[in-house]
């Protein structure tokens, strides 16, 4: 046997079989629904072991997550209590002339010169950067960065940290 393909046919497999994968398996069509087990309405429940029901999420801030006990993020799950929350603001806002506001005080300024020297008085304010907000507590750490586009959503942020050091205290 050739290691390479057939002259003409690239998509040979060495063993002959065709490519791509097998037929669906045999689709259920109809009838009434087979639960799991035991009669759980259908569904096999997450956790069979009897535990109580999982905590409602009061917020979330990027990619954590804080319930009334716990705080939750990629790196694992563990207490608020106790947690120490940093909020630091790496954004900027900036103030400028747009350059529509220049052009129309060029145009008229032919015109009337006082008119024209008012539209260069339109500033256009601008927010750019992202918030970082990090959490540690058990000897864990996380760290999420947020883009802001405004400072509305700097404060939003400030505010949603300030709840959580709350539910830490």
């Amino acid at each position: 046997m050739n290691e390479y393909p057939e002259q003409g046919r690239p998509w040979q497999q060495p063993d002959g079989q065709a490519p791509g994968w097998d037929l669906p398996p045999q689709q259920h069509i109809g009838g009434q629904l087979e639960p799991y087990g035991n009669p759980t309405g259908g569904y096999l429940p997450a956790d069979p072991g009897g535990h109580p029901a999982p905590e409602p999420t009061l917020l979330t801030i990027g990619d954590i997550a804080v319930t009334q006990t716990s705080v939750i993020t990629p790196a694992g799950r563990f207490p608020i209590k106790g947690s120490v929350w940093t909020l630091s603001d790496m954004s900027r806002t900036e103030q400028s002339t747009p350059t529509w506001a220049i052009i129309v005080a060029i145009l008229i300024f032919w015109w009337t010169c006082l008119l024209g020297l008012l539209i260069l008085l339109v500033k256009e304010t601008k927010t750019t950067g992202h918030v970082q907000v990090t959490v540690q507590a058990d000897g864990r750490y996380h760290a999420t960065q947020l883009p802001v586009s405004s400072p509305v959503l700097v404060r939003q942020i400030n505010q949603q940290v300030n709840y959580a050091r709350s539910l830490a205290a």
